[in-house]
């Protein structure tokens, strides 16, 4: 019988998202990331939002790893409560959701912690997720308050 420290670690997270309910998986494993301000690139003429972030892998229970959101489609971006500067002030992304318009568009909404957020006004759902590091142990789980 294998021990626990035999088995395969997880694969690294690769996730695409078409509709609200495949948003809700990528928010889900997007809970308690963190990324820099600086990791927040919109490019309006490519119509897309990258972002960069270490996520906290609620998969393993303990580990963070470098992964990286896009969204394809974007018209327009809006932030509420977020600093632009420095480039390396931290933002912990708590959710994302999706609002519909015009179909099949909507909006985007990547909450954070401290009120702010993100809204990326999209023609359609059109996301990627991708652990694009190997993970590293974290002594700090993430803790909401009550």
């Amino acid at each position: 019988m294998a021990s626990p420290s035999s088995q395969p670690a997880p694969a690294p997270l690769r996730l695409l998202a078409q509709d609200a309910d495949d948003l809700a998986v990528i928010s889900a494993a997007m809970q308690d990331a963190v990324a820099k301000v600086g990791d927040i690139i919109f490019e309006p003429k490519a119509r897309r939002l990258t972002v960069a972030f270490n996520r906290y892998r609620w998969e393993t229970g303990g580990e963070r790893v470098r992964s990286a959101l896009q969204l394809s489609g974007v018209l327009s971006l809006q932030t509420r409560k977020i600093r632009r500067t420095p480039a390396d002030a931290v933002v912990e992304i708590l959710a994302m959701t999706f609002e519909p318009g015009e179909a099949p568009g909507g909006v985007v909404t990547l909450t954070c912690a401290g009120g702010g957020d993100l809204r990326a006004t999209v023609e359609c759902v059109d996301a990627v997720l991708a652990d694009v590091s190997q993970p590293w142990p974290t002594p700090r789980k993430p803790a909401h308050e009550l």
